[in-house]
């Protein structure tokens, strides 16, 4: 495994860094982010009417549960390779939610390197775009751009 470093990123500004293992957005992951948030709006937690009334015909994911998937795709693929002391979520730009996530289908994340910007005293703001992907859709549920802070 290689591991990266600032200097190893800076090389690859507009590169893909990968994409993440599928995640199915299931009803039950959708209530549960439902019930801890008090987002309980009949078109992500109420199947029949979901299916009755809904312009997608079944309940959809809320969008910061999609949104929320962006942290520990990350982890998944670029946190733990990163050859500094800490990464530290600084921030999001830009968040485009897309198209909805329907209960049951499954989503992944492909992560551009965006910059990588020097800030003295060993730290680096890295820019990534986020790119979640619905399976078998042409449009993505959303495209993200995150700020974290690296520490050398």
């Amino acid at each position: 495994m290689e591991l990266l470093t600032p200097s190893s990123l800076a090389g690859r500004i507009g590169a893909s860094l990968g994409t993440s293992a599928w995640i199915t957005i299931d009803q039950p992951r959708i209530d549960e982010f439902a019930r801890c948030t008090g987002d309980g709006q009949w078109i992500h937690c109420d199947r029949d009417r979901a299916r009755r009334e809904s312009p997608f015909g079944s309940t959809v994911a809320h969008g910061f549960l999609t949104l929320s998937l962006v942290a520990p795709t990350f982890f998944e693929m670029i946190a733990w390779k990163l050859a500094v002391r800490q990464v530290v979520n600084y921030g999001l730009e830009k968040v485009r939610f897309l198209a909805p996530v329907r209960a049951g289908k499954r989503v992944r994340n492909h992560i551009k390197l965006l910059a990588l910007e020097e800030k003295g005293e060993g730290r680096h703001l890295l820019t990534t775009e986020h790119t979640i992907e619905i399976e078998g859709e042409s449009r993505p549920a959303l495209v993200a751009v995150q700020l974290a802070y690296l520490t050398e």
